[in-house]
């Protein structure tokens, strides 16, 4: 695929397939078809014949309302699964561009593409809605030889319903019969006027096949027949099977067993907020001989598949195909602890199955692009894999989506309902200040202020809403000085996931009674940051007032939250965010942070921190004394602990602490990749490594529980080492870095290192 290129001049013209139907029920794929000959000598040449010295580039243009897969003479255009990707088309509709040089001929050439219906039409977000963008699915493709157009979508294509792909939905699955791939129902096809003004090309990467997994079969104690792929992902299975023609074969995909071994997908069961369901199924009706098939209008979050089928599996083969956006693996981690390598394994597939051409919550009940998530995540998310093209696509979804008073919705792109309740929860805290944390988190890793430039207004626009939103002030709170900087109306989830919390409880008190202190932090961090930001884009006059601002919302906080800077509270969460995020002076730091060890002491060294903080809870007591506090939560093994899961068999991050209960019932999603962001300390923390817009430190925080522990980071800036080890009475590091370095070992001493390898020693 070609980034960044779009025709000069479009002479295509939309094309519609479908004759006029029941625009409420599903219809089958249409495939639309193109008869063309191309000469081989002439002005251009297609199989990069050299002219005049230049080679002749044949580039297929294409894009579509809905869910496209094109071939030229039978063979397929590029790789990209799920093309055009998603994203809010009513403003922006992604163009791909493939150089096809290599899949045309001399003589005559067939172009088919294939139409599903995806995002656009099929079932969407929380509410599984349908015909979110539209009700037609609709094609526009040119193919350009030399730059020059010979061949577009118009009235003289052809199309037709009568091909293999029945039924096809990104949450329920797909029905394929084989027995019809030979087509021969054909009729003409519907100019339509939709336009070019929204079209843009595409600047993000595709979404790709990746890893594959072989299945293996069991019988359940029910007597189901199950395919175990070993790995919890996101993606489809491809099915090898020998079968007589009208056989079927039916798989249900689902994350995991119940308590009795049995299949079950009740744990992402979405309720009434989608009465469809989400069957995650494949259904296949065979052809004489030799089946293989693989979906291609659909995904799954899957580690199990029930399969149901009248034929014989003697020597069936079924492979769990992984499909995420194509990111190169950039964090490797190891260390003494087993269940600790595995949940650094499991941080990394939750990641993977979550980044789909967006960063999504999960890829079964939601697949929603939810702000919060991505803005606990980044930090972590560009230490483990290049992830910067799919961040930056997300983060102009969320400039589309922001309304015109500023205000950032809680999911980009957005779909959701739109009623009057939907449109009301939005807004919240650590959700929308992911317009500020996520650029600031490339522009750490990157050094490429590029990201701070494109969502600068954006991030204004936010700030200024925030500010209008502090305006208001509930009654109880007006004695605070400095009230006009205290958020405590508008809409918050505040905590949220705290594990011993009742979440709905948890969220009316935030509605009824405001969330101050959730909410007045992030103000204040993202007001910070915006300070910084400011600077390093030269914009002096805002630098300054958002330190003003900044400065006051601190005031705010501290009159509100503290007593002169003392924090009185039993939520090791309204210890963590005042220290992260520099609410507390002096003293006040040391201070907060020993009372939050004693209540992580007290609480049998359990957490009780929620989604926003927990990312920065092993990092605040470590920074301020308590490593073996920090290190005691990272190898907990009880429930709430990172390693529960990774001792009841996790591949992947779990939504909860307890997805899978001590009596093994089951609920929530299994692949949510929030609570992965441990991961982050495992590199920054344990091993040290801070890139901080190309300034480099390596401050390792060793501790013998791990034995040793060594961290790899390919990083914009180069590959970049950390490691240590505990041997007898000598702690030994070893750090290679790309350029200097400023190093702190625990031993107090700090030095710069220059580019190269690096061995020092502690005595123990």
């Amino acid at each position: 695929m070609i980034e960044k290129k779009m025709p000069e001049n479009w002479q295509a013209r939309w094309i519609d397939p479908e004759l006029p139907h029941d625009k409420d029920a599903r219809q089958p794929a249409s495939v639309l078809r193109r008869r063309f000959s191309l000469p081989l000598e002439g002005k251009v040449s297609p199989v990069r014949k050299l002219v005049t010295d230049e080679v002749q580039l044949a580039i297929l243009y294409i894009t579509c309302h809905g869910l496209y897969e094109a071939r030229l003479n039978g063979q397929r255009v590029g790789d990209f699964v799920l093309a055009p990707g998603t994203g809010d088309y009513l403003k922006r509709l992604p163009v791909q561009a493939y150089d096809v040089s290599a899949l045309l001929q001399t003589g005559e050439n067939e172009i088919t593409v294939t139409l599903g219906d995806g995002w656009y039409r099929g079932g969407v977000g929380i509410d599984g809605l349908h015909n979110f963008y539209g009700e037609d699915i609709a094609l526009l493709c040119q193919l350009e030889i030399g730059g020059k157009p010979i061949l577009g979508s118009d009235e003289h294509w052809e199309a037709s319903q009568q091909g293999p792909t029945r039924e096809n939905d990104l949450q329920q699955g797909e029905r394929y019969d084989a027995r019809m791939e030979e087509i021969s129902d054909w009729h003409g096809v519907t100019v339509r006027d939709f336009g070019y003004e929204k079209l843009a090309p595409t600047e993000s990467v595709p979404i790709v096949e990746q890893e594959r997994f072989e299945g293996k079969l069991l019988q359940t104690p029910n007597g189901e027949t199950v395919i175990d792929f070993g790995q919890n992902l996101a993606g489809y299975t491809e099915l090898r099977v020998t079968a007589k023609a009208g056989q079927h074969l039916t798989l249900w995909h689902g994350e995991t067993l119940d308590e009795n071994g049995n299949f079950t997908q009740k744990n992402f069961d979405p309720g009434e907020r989608n009465k469809n369901g989400i069957a995650q199924k494949l259904e296949y009706i065979c052809k004489d001989g030799e089946n293989v098939f693989k979906p291609r209008f659909t995904i799954f979050g899957f580690r199990y598949a029930k399969i149901e089928t009248d034929a014989d599996l003697t020597g069936a083969q079924f492979t769990a195909v992984a499909v995420y956006s194509k990111m190169r693996q950039t964090g490797f981690f190891e260390c003494g602890n087993a269940d600790v390598n595995r949940l650094f394994l499991n941080s990394l597939w939750s990641m993977r199955s979550n980044f789909c051409d967006i960063p999504t919550d999960c890829p079964t009940r939601e697949r929603a692009g939810w702000t919060g998530d991505a803005g606990a995540f980044a930090p972590t998310a560009v230490y483990l894999m290049d992830c910067y093209p799919v961040l930056r696509k997300w983060l102009g979804e969320c400039r589309l989506a922001q309304g015109e008073d500023g205000l950032v919705q809680n999911i980009a792109p957005v779909n959701n309902s739109g009623s009057m309740i939907s449109n009301m929860l939005q807004g919240s805290a650590g959700w929308g200040d992911a317009c500020v944390l996520v650029p600031w988190a490339l522009y750490e890793a990157y050094g490429d202020k590029t990201i701070l430039e494109e969502n600068y207004d954006m991030m204004s626009r936010w700030m200024g809403y925030c500010e209008k939103r502090a305006q208001k002030t509930r009654p109880h709170n007006l004695i605070n000085p400095y009230h006009k900087y205290l958020v405590d109306e508008g809409f918050h989830f505040g905590e949220w996931c705290q594990p011993d919390v009742d979440n709905g409880a948890a969220m009316k008190k935030c509605m009824m009674f405001g969330a101050p202190e959730v909410a007045t932090a992030y103000y204040f961090r993202s007001a910070s940051l915006m300070a910084q930001i400011a600077q390093v884009l030269g914009k002096t006059e805002d630098a300054s007032r958002y330190v003003e601002l900044s400065a006051n919302i601190k005031k705010a906080y501290r009159h509100a939250c503290t007593k002169k800077g003392e924090i009185r509270s039993d939520r090791q969460c309204e210890y963590v965010r005042p220290i992260a995020f520099g609410l507390l002076d002096g003293e006040e730091i040391q201070k907060a942070a020993d009372t939050l060890n004693d209540l992580v002491v007290r609480n049998g060294y359990h957490l009780n921190t929620g989604f926003l903080s927990t990312p920065d809870l092993c990092r605040v007591l470590a920074e301020n004394g308590h490593t073996d506090t920090a290190y005691r939560l990272l190898l907990q093994t009880d429930c709430p602990g990172w390693l529960y899961a990774v001792r009841k068999g996790a591949t992947t991050i779990w939504e909860t602490w307890d997805g899978v209960r001590a009596d093994g019932t089951v609920h929530d999603s299994l692949n949510h990749y929030s609570y992965g962001a441990i991961s982050g300390w495992l590199f920054g923390g344990v091993c040290g490594i801070s890139l901080q817009a190309g300034k480099l430190t390596v401050k390792p925080c060793p501790d013998p529980s791990l034995g040793y522990a060594r961290a790899r980071w390919e990083s914009p800036v180069g590959t970049i080492e950390s490691a240590w080890e505990y041997r007898g009475n000598k702690l030994l590091f070893d750090i290679t870095v790309p350029i200097p370095a400023a190093v702190t070992l625990p031993d107090g001493r700090s030095y710069t290192i220059e580019k190269g390898a690096h061995h020092d020693e502690v005595l123990l």
